[in-house]
């Protein structure tokens, strides 16, 4: 069969990687084709625009992008008739998918959809289920929370089969860290502080400089970014200027398998550190127009996918104006504290368990392949 796959980030480009693995695994003669990145290539689809081209984030980033949306989406429509799959996948990425998704369900397509990670809609813009019931032929969710809200809430069936973050997620075995230590000649005696901000180019301007304002005020560690892949490491160099930190790329589970704590931008990230079970903070910045316009239509408690699964505050949020280098210190102090580390692993393996078990990512390309 023919498949068509749209990832429209670094997040969309793991789990796409490993779908994709599956889905050929079970169809030998699998044709993807897709919008993703690295990883989604090395999984065996051919990619026609990287995800790192179509990345913007928040209401006035994309204005200020609107043509070049509009002359992807037009590509991607073109595309889709050319290659005429049997099946289009849409992986997260709302605003992008959910208009191909319409177009592709209209009276002179009927294409079949799926969409693997489904929009948050239950975090803003609620009347998008209307989209999504009328454009949408299978819908997977991979957070507890979700299979309640569309199946009670709105009527609409959809499958939980896990989070595919349990397939994705690696450990590094002892052996490993000692070798990967010796390679990023890393200080084996300092314990390592990871600092993630992001995989945009505009989160990382308004974030990463607070970070990084932290570092000399703990000189018992040693701090590190787990840069992002589609992010380049001259471009963070410019940010770091003399800071005492080193730069990993492509590198962040291996990261944070050796770290204390984690300063972590919002985001998957959130989800990845609690996995990896390493204590954190979160932060957010973005754009005060953004910010302003979120204060206003999203309607969710928490930012952090950790503490939305869990619905109570278990890692500590700093957003906005409260992201600052001495609340920054404060919280980092804390999650270094032995009692709140305890505290917060035993949070964190009643996360895990509500995410279900491994293997989500088969069960999802088998369920695809079937349907």
């Amino acid at each position: 069969m023919k498949y068509y796959i749209i990832a429209g980030e670094a997040s969309g480009d793991l789990h796409g990687s490993k779908l994709i693995s599956e889905i050929i695994k079970v169809d030998s003669k699998a044709e993807v084709r897709a919008w993703g990145g690295d990883k989604m290539e090395k999984s065996g689809a051919k990619i026609v625009k990287h995800y790192k081209d179509l990345a913007f984030m928040g209401f006035y980033e994309v204005l200020i992008n609107i043509r070049s949306i509009l002359k992807n989406i037009k590509f991607c429509k073109d595309d889709i008739l050319k290659f005429n799959p049997d099946k289009i996948i849409f992986i997260d990425y709302p605003g992008f998918n959910l208009r191909i998704a319409k177009w592709a369900k209209s009276k002179n397509n009927n294409f079949t959809t799926y969409y693997y990670i489904a929009p948050q809609i239950w975090a803003w813009n609620e009347s998008r289920i209307h989209e999504i019931k009328n454009n949408i032929d299978h819908l997977y969710v991979i957070l507890p929370f979700e299979k309640y809200f569309f199946e009670s809430k709105h009527n609409y069936k959809v499958k939980y089969l896990g989070h595919p973050l349990l397939d994705s997620i690696t450990h590094l075995k002892n052996d490993e860290k000692e070798k990967f230590i010796k390679k990023n000649n890393l200080d084996i005696k300092k314990p390592i502080i990871a600092i993630l901000p992001g995989s945009r180019k505009q989160e990382i301007k308004k974030i990463l400089s607070v970070m990084l304002d932290v570092i000399d005020n703990f000189n018992d560690y040693q701090f590190i970014i787990a840069a992002a892949p589609s992010i380049n490491i001259e471009f963070l160099k410019k940010i770091v200027e003399n800071k005492n930190v080193k730069i990993i790329k492509n590198k962040t589970y291996e990261v944070l398998s050796l770290s204390k704590a984690a300063i972590v931008t919002s985001g998957t990230a959130t989800l990845e550190t609690a996995v990896l079970k390493v204590p954190q903070v979160v932060c957010y910045k973005s754009s005060f127009l953004t910010y302003f316009l979120a204060k206003i239509f999203v309607k969710i408690k928490f930012i952090s996918l950790v503490n939305l699964i869990m619905n109570k505050e278990i890692v500590k949020e700093l957003i906005q104006n409260k992201c600052t280098k001495e609340e920054i210190i404060k919280e980092l102090k804390n999650v270094l504290d032995l009692n709140k580390r305890k505290d917060l692993k035993h949070s964190y393996d009643e996360l895990i368990s509500k995410l279900g078990s491994s293997g989500s990512s088969k069960r999802v390309a088998n369920d695809i392949i079937l349907n």
